[in-house]
């Protein structure tokens, strides 16, 4: 099997925090490889042609001609550290929030996490007079924004759970979340404004997330539901449904009754759930039974 097989084998069969991560790398690659051609052929240009075209403008006349840049410039990375930094964190945090959430609303935090930032980073950037003089130029490039969104969540979600850090041992997530918001917040004066700007934004929606995730209510929903229909409609498969007309009264009661299920539901698997994960900390993982193991691996992979 050629090494492109495997990376393809291994697309298709990971979870959403590899094929984000896979889809992270194929543009890094696109970038720099039109670096190369540029360089190659002595091309002048100022800045990367493909990062012109998908980096988060800070100017409103900028952004109003690239409005896909809200979306794009949070797959676009500028340095192989930059890179090799957000995809170590989403690899770690993204495969602890797989543990507790489904795999759409890791993508749905991902997504809506990176658009938050990047609005909150356009609105700072013409709002406060410090950026007035660097608006005009100033680009937004990064996953960091919806990598925070992530740790955020897991984080405001399950505080106490505990990660080991390099020289640092057994740390309780709440910390690291804290930390990393108390590092954005006073390094925007000192470097890189815009992006620390971002990470906050992320951060916010996160912890939204979190806090309306616990009160059983996904706000990751209404955007997997448009994603799902798009999908749909790219594969030709027509959605068709068959309804039957219900006053307002019945559907409400109904909808209450689903959230109900769904919420009573959860609420079992998450019990068992961090029965497992407190037993995993305590005796180790090759001491689950087999159903453990099993209830496990499907949490992970909803």
């Amino acid at each position: 099997m050629t090494l492109l097989e495997s990376a393809k084998r291994y697309f298709k069969d990971g979870d959403i925090v590899i094929k984000i991560i896979f889809v992270n790398i194929a543009v890094f690659l696109l970038v720099h490889l039109v670096n190369l051609l540029f360089f190659l052929f002595q091309i002048p240009t100022e800045i990367s042609p493909v990062v012109k075209i998908l980096a988060l403008p800070a100017h409103a006349m900028e952004l109003l001609y690239r409005p896909w840049s809200i979306i794009t410039y949070m797959f676009l990375h500028k340095g192989i550290f930059h890179i090799l930094f957000n995809m170590l964190i989403l690899f770690w945090f993204g495969k602890l929030f797989l543990l507790h959430f489904r795999q759409k609303q890791l993508w749905g935090v991902y997504f809506l996490g990176g658009i938050a930032g990047g609005l909150l980073y356009f609105i700072a950037y013409n709002i406060f007079p410090a950026f007035d003089q660097y608006k005009m130029m100033a680009i937004a490039l990064g996953a960091s924004a919806s990598v925070i969104a992530i740790v955020i969540a897991i984080a405001a979600y399950k505080p106490d759970i505990s990660i080991h850090l390099l020289l640092l041992g057994k740390v309780q997530i709440k910390y690291i979340a804290v930390a990393l918001v108390i590092i954005d917040i006073v390094s925007i004066p000192v470097s890189n404004a815009g992006g620390h700007i971002a990470h906050l934004g992320g951060a916010l929606f996160g912890y939204y997330f979190a806090t309306r995730i616990t009160n059983g209510y996904d706000i990751t929903k209404w955007f997997n539901n448009i994603i799902d229909n798009l999908v749909a409609r790219f594969r030709g498969r027509p959605n068709l449904r068959v309804t039957h007309k219900k006053s307002t009264y019945q559907w409400r009661n109904a909808q209450r009754m689903d959230d109900y299920e769904y919420n009573k539901t959860r609420a079992s698997e998450q019990e068992k759930l961090d029965e497992i994960l407190e037993k995993i900390s305590k005796k180790g993982y090759s001491n689950l039974t087999k159903e453990e193991k099993d209830f496990l691996f499907r949490q992970r992979n909803r």
